[in-house]
């Protein structure tokens, strides 16, 4: 492995963890006061399993997005890592939206254009390098999981 190659990976695992780490923090303003007086459907999974969850799916993007940006010479690269930022931006967002402003509503919007903006980033990353997308599958499934869960805890509150 070329030291450019290592250090791009580095710096989108350390994108990752600031990801987890502002995501998480905004999380942390409601999750154990506000959040715990919503309506929430019997499926709500328990908390501590968002952790977990969350962790893996964020080590397997970074590796997928390190996987498109080493073939940096093939058209589209600059798309897809467009698209991957633009997701990873609006995935923060979704736990200020939820969290810290308390709004469902705010958060199945913004969950709705994290999950395009996810199903652009797959359509890019499958004609850059396809198990980069085989990676960022799971996370489709759990956003999409999340999305629902969202909107029915708005219907419910």
């Amino acid at each position: 492995m070329k030291i450019p190659s290592l250090l791009a990976l580095v710096v989108l695992m350390l994108l990752s963890i600031l990801a987890i780490a502002v995501g998480g923090f905004l999380t942390s303003l409601s999750v154990s006061d506000w959040y715990l007086t919503l309506n929430k459907p019997a499926w709500n999974p328990p908390n501590w399993i968002f952790g977990p969850v969350w962790t893996t799916l964020y080590i397997m993007m970074a590796i997928a997005a390190w996987l498109v940006w080493i073939e940096k010479d093939r058209p589209l690269v600059r798309s897809a890592m467009v698209a991957y930022g633009l997701q990873l931006f609006l995935n923060v967002c979704w736990s200020g939206m939820f969290f810290a402003l308390e709004n469902p509503l705010l958060g199945v919007i913004d969950i709705v254009l994290l999950w395009i903006a996810l199903a652009w980033t797959l359509e890019r990353f499958w004609k850059v390098k396809q198990v980069a997308t085989f990676l960022m599958v799971p996370y489709f499934l759990w956003v999409t999981f999340a999305m629902v869960l969202n909107f029915t805890i708005w219907r419910l509150n």
